[in-house]
């Protein structure tokens, strides 16, 4: 086993340098490839963060959201949550909560909870190496990223594996050329070939060099949360007082549903508390399985959890950035196994939207589906997952792009496909224009009954961007598409991904920056990185 840093110069042959933050042509990004480099690729929409612009789906009453939300108070006053590492019962002790050490239980007194919520911010700013690709998450703003933490992948030519650092690093240049992915959710796939003690230090290198959005670090242990903290400052070339002030890195909590939150997410929670990065306190709850299994229990618990990891970020620093995170859906009671895409997904997605605007704290939903082939049930999945999270009001869409199999497994054709879905619910929040050119009654007059518009030169003046364009879809008649072999979106996806790999170039990151990053990691590395039992 190697724990070696890779050279400068990525496995493409291509190097990474010149000034930091300096951008290519959106075309090179991944709009239209240049034509020394092989066919062109399909028009995307540019690089932007878009807003929700429609009202937000409220599923149950306001007076419905009070009652879960003094369920949720009482939970946590009279049954309280198990908090194993003793550090944080120590801190939430001195808080001025109950804690019993006999069994790690932490019971939460509602005014302590309803005062320490109020004090998370509802917006704030994350900050990547590249300030083009800083991200606003909170108000009506949304931001898409990458599946994360899949075990499993399927490679180029179709076969599912167990993640390495090759399909790792797939998924993070079909990330970083697809224009409305924002930021790396995570492991894309997990590089299990990378020793688990350095994993860390070499996938976040990966994520820093050959991409440039937002980046994210897993909490398992303080080291691990210090050391990408520290590549984040070096990558973006500031100094940790800056580091402090300005968040950038994100990581996810899931709490270990039923009200259980393990020690290295603690500890991680600490570190990132005290150097005022944003957490993403996430109970992962099933219905029927992890909670209750009515839609309002499961609710009433993972408001709770989320809560109780709310407050417990605002004891330890003030003003901490937290998001909201909601992930209930319902297991398939014939299998156990876990469903998503469901109408009950839908329906707590939405609700979990509508707690996240009471507390006035930025809310994170997911693109999820339990589909084990890129075919009809991963797109109406996906698309049922969309609508839930993006009408509840999604600001943090996590596995937006290139989730499957219930997370079991991540796929490069999912991620283009995902791609257009984004698109499409970017397009769809897009105002109407209504005014006296868009209402066109002069050229309603001028064709009259019985004609058309194909030759009016109100259409002549719009029709190359008057509607969107898709990535995927094919609107040639039967006949056309028959001669042109019958082609259907997975082997069209699986074509584009090819053409958008074979396009890829690297950010460019100054050489300076490139030198200390590449440093830091090599010294930790040959520190043993963390110690583990393996």
């Amino acid at each position: 086993m190697s724990l070696a840093v890779t050279d400068t110069q990525h496995d493409d042959g291509e190097h990474a340098s010149g000034p930091l933050a300096a951008t290519r042509s959106e075309g090179r990004r991944g709009g239209r490839a240049r034509s020394d480099r092989g066919p062109r690729l399909p028009e995307q929409l540019p690089w932007k963060q878009p807003r929700m612009r429609l009202n937000h789906t409220e599923v149950v009453s306001a007076d419905e959201i009070e009652a879960i939300h003094e369920a949720s108070l009482v939970i946590l006053e009279r049954i309280g949550m198990e908090f194993l590492c003793p550090e944080a019962r120590s801190i939430m002790r001195e808080a001025g909560a109950e804690v019993d050490e006999a069994n790690g239980r932490v019971r939460f007194a509602r005014e302590m909870v309803v005062s320490n919520v109020a004090k998370a911010p509802s917006e704030f700013t994350m900050h990547s190496w590249n300030p083009q690709r800083n991200l606003q998450i909170g108000g009506r703003w949304l931001a898409y990223g990458t599946v994360g933490s899949a075990p499993h992948y399927i490679d180029r030519q179709g076969v599912r594996r167990t993640g390495d650092r090759e399909g790792f690093r797939d998924l993070l240049k079909l990330a970083q050329m697809l224009n409305t992915v924002h930021f790396i959710g995570g492991y894309p796939v997990e590089p299990i070939d990378l020793h688990h003690s350095v994993r860390h230090l070499l996938a976040a290198h990966d994520v820093l060099t050959y991409t440039d959005k937002q980046l994210h670090c897993y909490s398992l242990g303080r080291q691990r949360n210090r050391d990408v903290l520290e590549m984040a400052r070096i990558a973006r070339g500031i100094d940790h007082t800056t580091l402090l002030r300005e968040p950038s890195v994100f990581s996810v909590v899931n709490s270990n549903s039923p009200l259980r939150l393990d020690t290295p997410m603690s500890q991680g929670m600490i570190e990132f508390a005290r150097h005022n990065q944003p957490i993403v306190m996430t109970p992962f709850t099933l219905a029927g399985a992890m909670a209750p299994i009515t839609l309002a229990g499961a609710l009433a618990q993972q408001n709770a959890e989320a809560l109780a990891g709310i407050t417990f970020l605002q004891c330890i620093q003030p003003g901490t950035p937290v998001v909201y995170g909601g992930f209930t859906s319902n297991v398939d009671m014939q299998s156990g196994a876990p469903a998503f895409g469901t109408p009950e997904y839908v329906r707590t997605a939405m609700i979990g939207g509508q707690l996240a605007r009471r507390y006035a704290i930025p809310y994170r939903s997911s693109n999820v589906n339990a589909a084990n082939a890129v075919d009809a049930q991963a797109a109406y999945e996906s698309v049922f997952s969309l609508w839930g999270c993006v009408m509840g009001g999604v600001n943090f869409m996590m596995h937006g792009a290139g989730w499957m199999e219930g997370g079991l497994h991540a796929s490069l054709e999912k991620m283009l496909l995902d791609a257009d879905l984004l698109q499409m619910v970017t397009q769809m929040m897009e105002p109407v224009v209504v005014d006296h050119d868009t209402l066109a009654i002069d050229t309603i007059e001028s064709v009259g009954p019985g004609g058309h518009f194909f030759g009016t030169q109100h259409t002549q003046d719009r029709f190359r961007h008057a509607f969107y364009k898709p990535l995927l879809s094919d609107w040639r008649n039967y006949e056309s598409w028959q001669e042109a072999g019958s082609p259907q979106a997975p082997d069209k996806a699986k074509v584009l991904v090819q053409r958008f790999l074979d396009a890829y170039e690297p950010p460019v990151m100054a050489p300076a920056v490139r030198e200390e990053l590449d440093a830091f990691v090599a010294r930790r590395v040959a520190e043993g990185g963390v110690a583990t039992d393996y």
